[in-house]
C-alpha cells in the first residue's frame, strides 16, 4: 500500500510537495473507504484534478522514474535532466523523491537524493508510520569527494562477516551514480532479507498506467486462466463496444513467421529463452509463448455481430483507441479488487466515453471487497461526486506564480458539506486547479492570415 510520496526540483515541483493517501480522522463518509495496516488508516482512492500543465503528469513521471531507478538500479536519464527550469541554484539543489509504503505488512521509508547526477544520499528505514521510531535498514553517502560511506542496522554491523561485506560493497560494488536498493535485495546476508520486500513492493506491488502504456502478455494470459478470461469477457460484453466474444488464435512460429524470415525468427527465439515465464510480446495482441517442446504464436482476436447476425473478428489494432484503452484498464481493475496492489494511471478518461469511466470508478468506490488502492489524474468533472468520493480522496494541482506546482487535497477547504455540489464548485472555480481562460473574443486571429 501506497502511504505517501514527495518530490522536490523534478519538472514541475521546485519546492518539496507530498501527496499521501491519509484520510481526515474527522469525517465519516464512505467509511469501507478506509483500509486498516499496522495500526494506520489509508485511502483506497484518489483523484487528482488540475488544469492542462499543471503538473499532475509530473507526479506520476516522479513515481515512474522512481520505480525504474530502483528496478534497473540505473538514475534514468530523465530523471537526471529532470530539474525544475526555474531553480534559481541549479548546481546546487538537489533532487529528492521520498516514499513511504507498506509491503506485506511491513512498512517502509525510501528516499534518494541527487545532485547532479551523483546519489548524494539513498536510504531505507522500517518506517514506524509516525506512530514508533523509524529503524535504519541501510543508509548510503557521497561526500563532496565522491567517496560514498554505508551505514546498515546496528545487528549487521554486529557481525564481521557483514564487515566484510561492507568493504566489498564499498570497493567494488557501489558506484555514486547508481542506486544500491536492488543491489543490497540480492545479498545472501540474513540482515538484508527485508530489503527483497521492499524491492518487492516496487517489482509487483506498484503498477503505473500511462497513456503509452500497454498490457504485453494479454493473449497469453486470456488463453491460461479461464477465471480472468471469463472476467474479461462478462466485462467487455457489458460495455457494448459490439464485441460479442473473445477468440486467442494459435499456430505454431515456423507458420506465423514463414520460411523467409528465418533471420527475424532466429531473434525472437533468443529473446524468448531469454524472456520471463517463457512469454514474449511481439505486437499489440500477439504473444510468443514457449509451452513444453512447442513455441506458440497466440494472437487476439474480438469477434463482432451486426444488427444483421453477421460475423467478423478483429484484431486489436482493428479496434477503435478507446475500446484499446478499456482493454488495458479491465486487468488492473481486476487486481484492485482481488490483491493488494497500488494502480497509478495518468490521465484515465483519455478516448473513453465519461459515462464510461464513472461507471468503471463507481463500482470500484462502491465495492467494499475490494483491496488494492487507484491513484488517477483527470480532468472529468463528471467524477466530482461525493457518493463515489470522500472530500479528503479529491486532491488538486495548481501552478504558483514561480512555476511552482502544488498540491492539496479537498479536505483542505473548511466547511465543505457532504451534501454540497463539488462539481459545480469545481467549475467555477471555487478550489481553483482550472485553466485561466482568456477573452477570445478579443483574439482577432484572421488578422494573422490577412495579406497587408
Amino acid at each position: 500500500m501506497l502511504v505517501r510520496f514527495a518530490l522536490k526540483n523534478f519538472l514541475s515541483f521546485g519546492k518539496q510537495k507530498e501527496f499521501h493517501f491519509l484520510p481526515n480522522t474527522r469525517l465519516k463518509t464512505l467509511q469501507d473507504h478506509l483500509y486498516h495496516f499496522e495500526g494506520v488508516d489509508l485511502l483506497k482512492l484518489t483523484a487528482l484534478y488540475g488544469a492542462n500543465g499543471a503538473g499532475k503528469s509530473n507526479l506520476v513521471h516522479g513515481l515512474e522514474l522512481l520505480q525504474e531507478l530502483v528496478i534497473n538500479g540505473e538514475i534514468p536519464q530523465k530523471l537526471k535532466n529532470g530539474q525544475f527550469k526555474f531553480q534559481q541554484d541549479k548546481t546546487n539543489t538537489p533532487q529528492v523523491l521520498a516514499i513511504e509504503f507498506i509491503q506485506q505488512s511491513t512498512a517502509f521509508y525510501y528516499a534518494i537524493e541527487l545532485k547532479n547526477g551523483i546519489i548524494i544520499t539513498e536510504e531505507l528505514y522500517q518506517s514506524g508510520l509516525g506512530k514508533k521510531e523509524d529503524i535504519l535498514i541501510f543508509e548510503r553517502k557521497t561526500n563532496t569527494s565522491n567517496k560514498t560511506s554505508l551505514l546498515f542496522s546496528k545487528d549487521f554491523e554486529k557481525s564481521k562477516k557483514n564487515q566484510m561485506l561492507k568493504e566489498i560493497l564499498l570497493q567494488e560494488f557501489i558506484k555514486s551514480e547508481k542506486p544500491i536498493l536492488k543491489l543490497l535485495a540480492n545479498r545472501d546476508s540474513k540482515e538484508l532479507q527485508i530489503v527483497k520486500k521492499a524491492l518487492d513492493w516496487f517489482e509487483n506491488t506498484l503498477q503505473i498506467i500511462t497513456p503509452s502504456s500497454r498490457i504485453g502478455y494479454l493473449p497469453h494470459w486470456l488463453d491460461n486462466d479461464k477465471k480472468f478470461r471469463k472476467y474479461f469477457k462478462d466485462l467487455v460484453c457489458t460495455f457494448h463496444v459490439g464485441i460479442r466474444d473473445i477468440v486467442i488464435e494459435k499456430e505454431k512460429i515456423e507458420t506465423f513467421f514463414g520460411s523467409d524470415d528465418k533471420e527475424d525468427l532466429d531473434v525472437v527465439l533468443r529473446d524468448l529463452e531469454s524472456s520471463k515465464h517463457n512469454v514474449l510480446p511481439l505486437e499489440r495482441g500477439i504473444n510468443i509463448v514457449k509451452e513444453k517442446a512447442e513455441v506458440l504464436v497466440k494472437t487476439l482476436h474480438f469477434k463482432h455481430e451486426n444488427a444483421q447476425g453477421s460475423e467478423a473478428l478483429f484484431n486489436l489494432q482493428e479496434e477503435s483507441d478507446g475500446t484499446v484503452r478499456l482493454l488495458d484498464f479491465i486487468p488492473a481493475f481486476r487486481e484492485l479488487i482481488l490483491e493488494q496492489k497500488v494502480y497509478i494511471i495518468d490521465e484515465i478518461e483519455r478516448s473513453l466515453h465519461p459515462l464510461l469511466i464513472k461507471e468503471l470508478v463507481s463500482k470500484f468506490s462502491l465495492d467494499n471487497n475490494t483491496k488494492g488502492q487507484l491513484l488517477f489524474t483527470t480532468h472529468e468533472s463528471n467524477l466530482l461526486d461525493q457518493e463515489i468520493f470522500r472530500q479528503d480522496e479529491i486532491w488538486f494541482a495548481e501552478k504558483d506564480e514561480t512555476g511552482n506546482t502544488d498540491i492539496y487535497s479537498l479536505n483542505t477547504f473548511k466547511g465543505e458539506h457532504k451534501t454540497i455540489d463539488i462539481q459545480k464548485g469545481y467549475l467555477s472555480g471555487r478550489y481553483r486547479a482550472i485553466p485561466f481562460l482568456g477573452n477570445l473574443q478579443d483574439l482577432n486571429w484572421h488578422n494573422d492570415d490577412t495579406e497587408e
